[in-house]
């Protein structure tokens, strides 16, 4: 058997030039700055992350993040917007695939989720409670304040068509407690995995604790 021939560097052969470093699209580099301040959330107990090291991370000076953001709560909102747009996506295909008399179980699945998309992305779940968003402006906690409103009116509209099945005697007011109980749910399980530095998992024991609540 032959013995492999090795690699040798060619004195006498041309060095070719490096390939020149592409620049970013102003929308690309808008969604790196974005991809790099979640990837950077995603680390336990890391503290509030300033625009210095989000622009040491991406290797540029911080004047060149303000041409893309103008301001730290700018970059949140974009990560709240994927938020929004990414769950309440979700929402719409389960409110469209499920039918009335599946009210309860499609309350179920919007819940599980909601928690599915925190646990999978975790430096969205400490947006999405809070923990992020420690010291920054007010308008992006009213923000993920009206997130989960939203989620909780979702429920509520689930649950009513289930209620009424039962035979409830006040339907609503049954409704708006048991969607008001998901949603603390919801809550809680994101902001305990948010503080057991992402070692809780939301979903664990999920069916069992949403077959009790509903």
């Amino acid at each position: 058997m032959s013995e492999p021939t090795p690699v040798t560097l060619d004195a006498c052969a041309p060095c070719e030039p490096p390939p020149a470093r592409r620049r970013p699209q102003p929308g690309e580099r808008r969604v790196q700055i974005l991809q790099t301040l979640a990837a950077m959330l995603e680390q336990p107990g890391v503290e509030r992350i300033t625009t210095a090291a989000l622009a040491a991370r991406l290797s540029v000076s911080e004047a060149a993040l303000y041409r893309h953001f103008a301001s730290k709560a700018q970059m949140f909102e974009g990560l709240i917007d994927f938020i929004e747009h990414s769950v309440f996506s979700l929402v719409q295909q389960i409110m469209e695939r499920a039918t009335e008399a599946d009210g309860a179980r499609r309350a179920a699945r919007i819940a599980a989720m909601v928690l599915q998309f925190g646990e999978r992305n975790p430096g969205m779940a400490r947006v999405m409670v809070g923990d992020a968003l420690v010291l920054e402006h007010e308008r992006l906690h009213q923000r993920m304040n009206l997130f989960f409103d939203k989620i909780e009116s979702t429920l509520r509209q689930c649950l009513r068509p289930a209620a009424l099945a039962e035979g409830a005697a006040a339907p609503t007011a049954q409704a708006q407690v048991r969607a008001a109980a998901l949603c603390d749910l919801i809550r809680g399980r994101l902001q305990r995995y948010v503080r057991t530095g992402f070692r809780r998992l939301p979903t664990e024991h999920l069916d069992a604790t949403l077959a009790l609540v509903l």
